[in-house]
């Protein structure tokens, strides 16, 4: 791969679901679409068509695959494959708890109890989207993943702490084997270079 190769990434967290509706922490539980998650699921191919996509992979995740297979559907396209290093990070134990005393009771420092560290999920998620910009130098790749997985990957890849990721909406961001990653799009937003004075 040369040194002028940019990839672009659409990167999509899936449609809303029941436990996202109520505000618990999904996870790695393999929570599926709602009926809200899956219209939304079809309104993102708006934002996507016009455009040629090379590949769509999304995680093996049923809110995740499902989603994916909705956009490809609308875009003419089928899902190439789901990458499990696109899990949404473990939240261990507090997994289906809502904001709280019993999960503030799991919080530990970078995570929970039994679950991943927001560094682990971090590095593991921008090592599967830099095997992507290496399998497909150059190419436009989609990618259907999850909330909280995405913003600290993408946090991580540009060095800005990032908000929280809405359902379905466009996050485009672009690849240079030399120069890193550039984020376009985030939250459907063009995003705005800091100019630190």
């Amino acid at each position: 791969m040369d040194g002028m190769t940019l990839t672009t990434f659409a990167l999509i967290r899936h449609g809303q679901t029941d436990w996202n509706a109520q505000r618990r922490l999904q996870g790695s539980s393999d929570i599926p679409l709602n009926d809200v998650g899956r219209g939304q699921a079809r309104n993102a191919v708006a934002a996507l068509s016009g455009q040629e996509w090379d590949t769509i992979v999304s995680s093996p995740l049923r809110r995740a695959a499902e989603t994916a297979e909705l956009i490809a559907a609308g875009l003419g396209l089928t899902v190439a494959r789901h990458v499990p290093e696109l899990t949404e990070r473990s939240f261990g134990l507090a997994e289906g708890l809502q904001a709280g005393p019993e999960l503030e009771a799991l919080r530990i420092p970078g995570g929970f109890r039994g679950g991943e560290s927001d560094d682990e999920a971090a590095s593991r998620g921008l090592t599967a989207l830099e095997a992507l910009a290496e399998e497909f130098p150059g190419r436009r790749v989609l990618v259907v993943a999850h909330g909280t997985l995405l913003r600290l990957t993408l946090s991580l890849a540009t060095g800005n702490t990032l908000r929280s990721i809405d359902n379905a909406v466009l996050n485009l961001a672009h690849h240079h084997a030399v120069d890193g990653w550039r984020l376009e799009y985030f939250n459907g937003e063009p995003v705005v270079e800091a100019v630190h004075g």
